[in-house]
């Protein structure tokens, strides 16, 4: 497993790039709204990006040609934003990456669209934040990556939910995915695996279904995973850096 440690500085270019994505992210978040189109918000966080100084960093992976992945209702991960348009009550997760100045920030959110929303779909979408929020929580030097992937699977399967297990966070740097995976499920004992050290920068990504935790590849682009049950899904993930004081938000909340 070939980690990399980033030095002061490197966190630090991280860190704009970082405050970038969230201050996009967040703006594009606003503009999910009914009659918007997928198309429309990736058209939108590509100009902001732009706009801030950064480059969108998905369209530096080899084939993907737009600047967010687009998860509508039942697609889990990697949607390639299409013309359709938004109705009220559609979940939808907004998948996003800065690069600036060398370096890749990765970050995503799930929203309700609209005004009217069913409670069982609210509580399903705060579990994912509370699990998101309790794992980073988690990313302090001494602690090993299987504290996190513990505590998401406790919070998430522990209210109903499935974490989907082909699907997982990553380290994250002059690579948008870099060692070391970062499951949200236990995969081996925790003293087996990775240890968390100053300097290391991860993605932490709350991937999880309503129903079953099969996915599927939907349609023939190679890229949209949709659950194979049809059941919603829901996307969390921030970029974090270990310091040797505990950790840092390099994606600020939004």
């Amino acid at each position: 497993m070939n980690i990399t440690i980033k030095n002061t500085k490197e966190l630090e270019t991280m860190a704009k790039g970082g405050k970038i994505l969230s201050e996009v992210l967040s703006e594009v978040m606003e503009h999910i709204k009914p009659g918007v189109s997928e198309l429309e918000i990736d058209s939108l966080a590509e100009k902001l990006i732009k706009q801030k100084g950064g480059e969108p960093g998905f369209k530096k992976v080899e084939g993907y040609h737009h600047t967010i992945c687009v998860s509508t209702n039942d697609v889990v991960v990697h949607g390639i934003p299409t013309s359709y348009r938004f109705v009220e009550g559609d979940v939808v997760g907004i998948d996003c990456g800065v690069f600036l100045d060398g370096f890749h920030t990765d970050m995503s959110e799930t929203k309700i669209v609209g005004g009217v929303a069913d409670a069982k779909v609210v509580a399903f979408l705060s579990t994912g934040k509370k699990a998101l929020h309790e794992a980073i929580q988690l990313a302090l030097p001494g602690n090993h990556i299987g504290h996190i992937s513990e505590k998401i699977q406790e919070i998430v399967e522990g209210a109903g939910y499935a974490v989907v297990r082909e699907l997982i966070g990553h380290g994250v740097g002059r690579e948008l995915h870099e060692d070391p995976p970062v499951p949200g499920y236990k995969y081996k004992k925790l003293d087996k695996t990775p240890l968390l050290r100053e300097g290391m920068v991860i993605a932490i990504e709350i991937i999880y279904n309503m129903g079953r935790k099969e996915v599927v590849f939907s349609g023939r682009d190679d890229w949209t995973i949709k659950t194979k049950d049809d059941s919603l899904s829901g996307l969390f993930e921030r970029t974090v850096g270990i310091t040797k004081e505990g950790f840092i938000l390099l994606t600020p909340e939004i």
